[in-house]
């Protein structure tokens, strides 16, 4: 099987949004890792909403971006001092444990200690300051797994435009976003992109063998590309139609936060949206359509979300079950 090294100057977050979902499509591509930055911009998961997660209008008026990926998980912000990474792989070779292994193998290049945290987080092993985390997506064939790598990301910057909810970070026991993350070069102050791209490409040959380096032209349509580019840069994607709902219920769980907004008529749920910085991408749209057109009782509402057979599901409805709703 062949193997891919893909790499780009580009820093518009849409289209590289746009690539690496196309190699997720592409059906017959070996194993591959992507490298690519976005500048000044905010990254909201598949699950969240917008309006809530990211001061968005400030970041509008200061030249930043905010775009919603296609994978689960929470708000990131992105500027040149970050590097993203895409592992784009057949299922029968995706492993998370092995990909994780290749980010701690290419850090320790510059004698930095790491260690896996929970299910989505690598972190700093003499601080516990989390440099990178991690979300992913499956097709029936493919998997993705992509996250960040915080090298010298603005912290200033990052904890301006990120709005963490009060749940959140009530529930952590911290202060602010910034007591939260690290950068790595912290600890090793020689470091630069140009080196850390490098010692990934190494760690991904040592891990996965020979790869070849080739333009993501080379393997996608440039108009199959574009054509996903534009959905990442409609506001339809980003913001999604938010109308006003007469209750609102917000509750956060071991695996995430969720937030349910519900539009009744007759006691009955009409319309539902739910937002979550869970890691199941689908996880959000799974609870829509279990809850719309239930009857709007704890038990009814509970019963619904339980057919899933869903660990997460479960739990949110034994939640559900226990309001006064």
């Amino acid at each position: 099987m062949n193997n891919h090294l893909f790499d780009t100057t580009n820093t518009d977050p849409t289209l590289n949004l746009a690539i690496e979902e196309a190699l997720l499509l592409k059906e017959g591509l070996g194993p591959a890792l992507f490298l690519w930055q976005n500048a000044h911009t905010v990254v909201i998961g598949r699950g969240q909403n917008a309006w809530k997660e990211c001061r968005s209008q400030l970041l509008e008026e200061e030249g930043g971006t905010l775009v919603r990926r296609s994978t689960g998980g929470g708000a990131v912000y992105h500027d040149l001092g970050n590097l993203n990474f895409s592992f784009v792989m057949p299922k029968d070779v995706y492993d998370v444990s092995r990909q994780l292994k290749v980010i701690q193998r290419a850090v320790s290049h510059f004698g930095i200690q790491t260690e896996a945290s929970g299910r989505n987080d690598i972190v700093l092993k003499d601080s516990g300051a989390k440099f990178s985390g991690n979300a992913f997506r499956n097709t029936q064939t493919r998997s993705l797994h992509h996250g960040t790598i915080l090298m010298d990301v603005d912290m200033a910057l990052l904890g301006r435009y990120l709005a963490p909810s009060k749940q959140k970070l009530e529930s952590k026991g911290v202060q602010s976003v910034r007591a939260r993350v690290g950068n790595l070069k912290e600890l090793a102050p020689d470091i630069t992109i140009k080196a850390l791209k490098e010692a990934l490409n190494q760690a991904f040959i040592a891990e996965y063998g020979p790869s070849a380096h080739q333009p993501w032209q080379e393997a996608l349509s440039e108009g199959e590309v574009m054509k996903l580019a534009e959905k990442y840069r409609s506001w339809d994607w980003t913001f999604g139609k938010t109308p006003r709902f007469e209750i609102t219920l917000e509750n956060r769980f071991p695996w995430g936060g969720v937030e349910l907004l519900l539009s009744l008529k007759n006691a009955v749920v009409q319309e539902v949206h739910c937002y979550s910085d869970a890691n199941d991408p689908d996880l959000a749209s799974r609870v829509e359509a279990a809850l719309s057109g239930s009857p709007f009782t704890g038990l009814a509402l509970a019963q619904r979300l339980k057919r899933s057979g869903k660990a997460e599901d479960m739990e949110l409805a034994g939640w559900l079950q226990a309001q006064e709703v």
